[in-house]
Order: structure tokens, then sequence, then C-alpha cells
């Protein structure tokens, strides 16, 4: 089992965010991944708001960290990305921290995409935007020179010169039965929320396309502070993470993403679904729980808003060692 720490470009300048890289190396992470937005969930009237580029992040954590694996988590490839260039990113990071590094992919949000200049499409558009690109990423980091003439993406003798040694492993976001059999046919593993409701149907049905070695990584969401009500009072704007139509529908303003989330996410649903907890043993049982979802690997993203560093510390030295240990 790999535990990953998960960090929040939408919350965090990236600055802060790349010291929280090198305290979840120090911590024992095995990995750390990073969101790839272009806006936050949120307003500043709500919360401090950011949105550092992934890319030009990732690059630099490579350099700040000795043996963690490096990632997105996720990637858009459904417009505002040209896959062509998402192949050359993440071989050029292979290139950088040789053997650690993997690619996470997904259809986006239309908060990340309408900005771009993109009409935000029907869900079975947006599987179908996600099949051309992700078959352009691998046929190229496969090494091959692409042609391609699909109805959303083309290449014409594309090629990567600058190609690692080894071929980054990529990774399909699903939060439904299409996209797992999509990772399952064209992925190295799918990433889906830790949910005990939903994520049994996706690994079963990611499991049953998969053409290679299966490999399943479970997302839960975590928030650390003194005590509870401190830990969901700084985590809260999260919430709108938790509506479903943020993924399906044309709702782009941060503001309004927000307002739905306060509107449609109870407390107690919220807290049911993010681990929002003083106490880290609370913390070890939730993720142990989890874990027997069937998971390769726990994605652990930090929200932890009161004090991210100090959350980090405690999975270091409370919460860490008991999941290793087994």
């Amino acid at each position: 089992m790999k535990y990953y720490c998960a960090l929040g470009h939408e919350r965090f300048q990236p600055d802060a965010l790349l010291k929280q890289a090198t305290a979840a190396e120090l911590a024992g992470f095995d990995g750390v991944c990073c969101s790839d937005h272009l806006a936050p969930w949120w307003s500043e009237e709500t919360a401090p708001t950011a949105s550092g580029n992934a890319w030009v992040w990732l690059g630099a954590v490579a350099r700040e960290t000795k043996k963690v694996d490096l990632g997105s988590a996720v990637t858009g490839i459904v417009h505002r990305y040209n896959p062509v260039v998402v192949a050359q990113q993440i071989a050029t990071l292979e290139l950088l921290a040789p053997g650690r590094t993997f690619l996470g992919v997904g259809s986006s949000e239309a908060m990340n995409e309408l900005p771009a200049g993109m009409s935000w499409p029907s869900p079975e558009e947006q599987l179908a935007r996600t099949e051309e690109a992700l078959t352009i990423i691998t046929r190229l980091l496969d090494g091959e020179t692409v042609d391609f003439d699909g109805r959303f993406f083309r290449a014409n003798r594309a090629v990567l010169y600058s190609k690692p040694k080894r071929r980054p492993p990529v990774y399909l976001s699903a939060f439904h039965e299409g996209a797992a059999e999509l990772a399952g046919k064209l992925a190295d593993g799918v990433w889906t929320l830790g949910d005990p409701q939903q994520a049994p149907s996706i690994v079963k049905t990611y499991k049953k396309a998969a053409r290679k070695e299966p490999f399943v990584l479970l997302q839960a969401v975590f928030s650390y502070a003194a005590d509870d009500d401190e830990a969901l009072e700084s985590s809260r704007e999260w919430k709108g993470t938790m509506v479903d139509r943020h993924y399906t529908d044309a709702i782009a303003d941060p503001a309004e993403i927000y307002r739905n989330g306060e509107n449609e996410v109870p407390d107690e649903m919220f807290t049911k679904q993010v681990i929002v907890s003083s106490d880290p043993a609370t913390h070890v049982k939730r993720i142990k729980a989890l874990e027997k979802l069937g998971a390769d690997a726990m994605v652990l993203m930090n929200v932890s808003g009161a004090d991210p560093d100090a959350a980090l510390r405690v999975y270091g030295d409370q919460v860490l060692p008991k999941l290793k240990s087994g």
C-alpha cells in the first residue's frame, strides 16, 4: 500500500504549497501530487484563493524532494491542455525525477475550461474527448510517432524528442462506469473517490475492462486542527467539490460553486465524506476502512486550512506510522 499526499493549488499559493510538499516527504508519504486548476471552488470572500500552475510547480517539487513519487491529481485533458503538450510535460518531469513520476488525468470541470474558451460539453462528449486525448498521450509515451485525426483533437507526426527511459504510468480519474471502463482500456490505473457507495462498482468495472495489471488509487480528504470545530470551519470551503453537477454542468463562477456547496451539503454530509477531526486515531481508523474498498494506493488530500503544516507533522508522527504498521 502506498500513501500519497495530495495538495491543493486552489487554497495555497505555490511557494507555500512547495513547503508542504517537502514536509509531506519528511512526514513519510510515498508520493506527492497536486490539483491542476485554473480556478478555485470558492471566491476570495470565503477563503484564500490561488491557482498556481501544476506543471511549473511539479518541476520545482522534483528539485526539492528526493524520493517521493510525483504527479498531477488530476490534469484535465478535454480542452485547456493539448494532449501532445501533456505527454511532453510528463515526459519532461520523468527526466527531471527519474523513476518517480505518474500522470493523473480526467475530464476536468467547467470552472477550469470555460475561462479558457470552451463551451462546456455533455458528459458523453466529455468522455469522448477524454478518450481521444488519452489515446494520443499514451501513444506518445509509448514512443510512437503519432498521426491522429479525431473529432476533437488532431496530431500530425507528433513525437517526443526528450523521451525518458521509463514510461510514466497514466491514471484516469473515474466517477462513473463509463470512465472506469475507459481506464481499463487505455490507462495504467483508475483513480476514484474513496466512497463506500460508489467505489466498489467503479473498481469492479475497471478491473473487468483492464488490459494490464490493475492499479487502484482511492482518494480521501482530510482536515486536522486543534479541535473538531476548527477542523470543520477551516475546510468547509471545499463543500463545492461534493456537488455532482459541478462536474457535469456549465457552472464556472467560484462564488456560485461555494454557495451551492453550502446550500446542498450539510455539515453532517461533509464530515461523513471528509475526515474532519482533531484526533489522529480517527484519521487512522477511517483511512484503514477505506483501504478495504480495494486500494493499491491511498491519495490523502490535505485541506487543513487552519494549519496545513501542523497537519502534515501529525500525519508523520501519529497517522502514517500506524497505517504502515498494519
